[in-house]
């Protein structure tokens, strides 16, 4: 087996951000909060296009608070994707909500909203209160906020958009974290950018934006000593690692362009072999290509995407199915939904590839050359 493992979302790091983090360093400024942050924040309202940034330890943190600024609590209920992420559902239930799950577009594993409008009729006739829409974008490609934002206000539920995956993409011309009363970011590790952990809470909302801003840092009133008035949370990013992400931010169209290159590289290895499709892959230039997935009628292909991964699996190259949906999870078993088998298929069928625009030109090499022995052999 090959030392050098291929991961799918490797970190993309350099020089700039290095010579970055040290500048932080240097500035005295090692505490949490600082000039970084701030500047961060004002970075990141700027490219997404809204008026206000809230920097925080992590995505979770930011559906964590935004829930609770929305209104949401016990005894709620919140629709959101079954196609996604514990933490979408995990931050729902850290409100005493309830997470209702809606099934998936087929062609993009996003929220569909056909089943969003029987969900929202459906526990409306039961009485029950819906406190928030949770949309998510699968992979970095948006969800079709066109008619969920729609279907949302006529309902007069607020949307709490889980842009995690999808920095740099777009929807109708808008960018992605721009969309609903809120929207979070994810700055995890295996994400286009990084700052190690960390996320962001991103909105037009000034009044929301600071409620988020101080629940965030321990609910401590302005007064010279520690005077709370509400439950609080140490959920602030720290000044070294906006730094990182400042750093990140600059460079991201770049790390964009390269995932994806490699998309269309994917799109050409498997653009004549029967069965299979590159997922989600109409309407990339409005995609951030975070993670690139193929989809597998195995009978069709004569082949499952499980023998495609452990063959990469034996040159020591990462793959990973599409995500197992919530409603599937052990941990939530029982939870209602309005569910139609899409994202099952597609948990079923789908295979992620390496992605990330660290890979070197080696890296990518081997993980073609895998591919193309193991489809010769089939």
């Amino acid at each position: 087996m090959t030392a050098d493992r291929v991961y799918l979302s490797p970190p993309d790091i350099g020089q700039l951000e290095e010579d970055r983090l040290v500048a932080a360093l240097r500035s005295g400024w090692v505490a949490p909060l600082g000039p970084e942050v701030d500047a961060f924040e004002r970075d990141l309202a700027e490219r997404v296009g809204v008026a206000h940034g809230v920097a925080l330890s992590s995505g979770t943190a930011g559906l964590h608070l935004g829930l609770i600024a929305l209104g949401v609590r016990p005894g709620d209920v919140v629709l959101t994707s079954t196609m996604t992420f514990a933490a979408t559902a995990n931050a729902i239930v850290y409100t005493g909500a309830e997470p209702y799950f809606v099934d998936a577009d087929p062609a993009t594993g996003n929220m569909d909203p056909e089943l969003l409008e029987q969900a929202l009729a459906g526990v409306r006739e039961l009485g029950e209160r819906v406190g928030a829409i949770v949309p998510v974008d699968l992979l970095g490609k948006t969800a079709d906020y066109t008619a969920i934002e729609e279907i949302a206000a006529a309902h007069g539920v607020p949307v709490l958009s889980d842009a995690a995956e999808s920095l740099g993409a777009t929807h109708a011309g808008r960018a992605a974290g721009s969309f609903g009363a809120a929207s979070i970011l994810s700055f995890n590790g295996n994400k286009v950018m990084t700052t190690s952990g960390g996320g962001a809470l991103l909105t037009d909302d000034g009044d929301l934006a600071q409620h988020v801003r101080y629940l965030a840092t321990q609910a401590r009133q302005p007064v010279v000593h520690y005077e709370h008035t509400d439950i609080g949370y140490n959920y602030r990013l720290s000044n070294l690692l906006a730094a990182l992400g400042r750093a990140q931010l600059s460079r991201l169209d770049e790390m964009i362009a390269r995932r994806r290159a490699l998309r269309d590289r994917y799109k050409r290895a498997f653009g004549d072999v029967t069965g299979v499709e590159v997922f989600g892959a109409d309407g990339d230039e409005h995609d951030n290509a975070w993670l690139t997935s193929i989809v597998v009628d195995a009978e069709a292909a004569g082949w499952e995407p499980s023998e495609l991964s452990a063959a990469l699996a034996a040159e020591n190259i990462e793959s990973r199915p599409l995500w197992k949906p919530m409603h599937l999870q052990p941990v939530f078993a029982g939870a209602r939904g309005e569910i139609n088998g899409s994202s099952k298929r597609l948990f079923r069928t789908g295979l992620t590839l390496p992605s990330g625009s660290a890979l070197r030109d080696e890296q990518v090499d081997r993980v073609f050359a895998a591919i193309d022995v193991f489809l010769g052999a089939r």
